[in-house]
């Protein structure tokens, strides 16, 4: 039953409990009218009126049960409206939690979304940097890497050259020792004494430095490259050295 089912009910109840409230308090006068008339005022059809007054009086207990029903059923109607009432609170209970544990499910769905996206954007990262190690070459610490790697700079700017021209310039020039140094010739005469692989002097080290690598001329790659450029300007190509330079 509805609620507004329900308090109709109780509008059609509460008036027939007027019209009832209404007919038991007019027995109720007229029983009372009765029993107040003096003794000297009967007359035969007064006698015959108080005769029948028992029947009316009589009448009083049917009145108060129908009163009784009506407020039971009054009663019982409350309950029922409390009822549904109860149920409606317990809906709507119901119903918002039920939105709590949606709009709850969906921050958690989200946060779930932005620490897999999080992770994903990670693993990427990281699978571009194991990339990035395997394209770049490690060159070993030893006259055949620093050629390598001095190759690889030269390729990149331009410079030509190749792995036989320099190894053979080395052997020439320093036996492979990066730290060599000319200090009878006359270079080493006029204060700036050949250095490093190709024996290369301060001046020229510096005028035909190579971009990216080491400043200082004893660095293997560093003096093969500067060497390089410089023989590269002069003569065309490292390739094309065979002496002194």
């Amino acid at each position: 039953m509805s609620t507004s089912s329900i308090h109709s009910r109780l509008r059609r109840l509460s008036k027939a409990q007027k019209l009832s409230a209404a007919g038991v308090s007019a027995a109720c006068c007229a029983a009372l009218s009765l029993s107040l008339v003096p003794a000297h005022a009967e007359t035969p059809a007064e006698t015959q009126a108080a005769s029948a007054a028992p029947v009316v009086i009589a009448g009083l207990p049917q009145a108060k049960t129908i009163q009784a029903s009506i407020i039971e059923q009054h009663s019982t109607a409350e309950k029922l409206v409390k009822a549904a009432d109860a149920v409606k609170a317990k809906h709507a209970a119901a119903a918002k939690a039920k939105a709590a544990a949606k709009a709850k499910a969906a921050v958690k769905a989200k946060a779930k979304a932005a620490a897999k996206a999080k992770a994903d954007v990670a693993k990427r990262s990281s699978q571009a940097a194991s990339r990035s190690a395997a394209r770049t070459p490690v060159y070993a610490n030893n006259l055949n890497g620093w050629i390598t790697e001095a190759l690889d700079i030269m390729k990149a700017h331009g410079i030509p050259g190749s792995y036989d021209g320099l190894h053979r310039n080395i052997m020439r020039e320093s036996t492979g020792n990066p730290n060599a140094v000319n200090g009878w010739d006359v270079n080493a005469q006029n204060g700036t004494p050949s250095c490093g692989l190709l024996q290369v002097i301060q001046p020229t080290f510096n005028a035909y430095h190579v971009s990216g690598t080491s400043t200082n001329i004893y660095d293997p790659v560093a003096n093969l490259t500067a060497a390089a450029n410089y023989a590269a300007d002069r003569y065309g190509s490292i390739d094309n050295v065979n002496s002194a330079y």
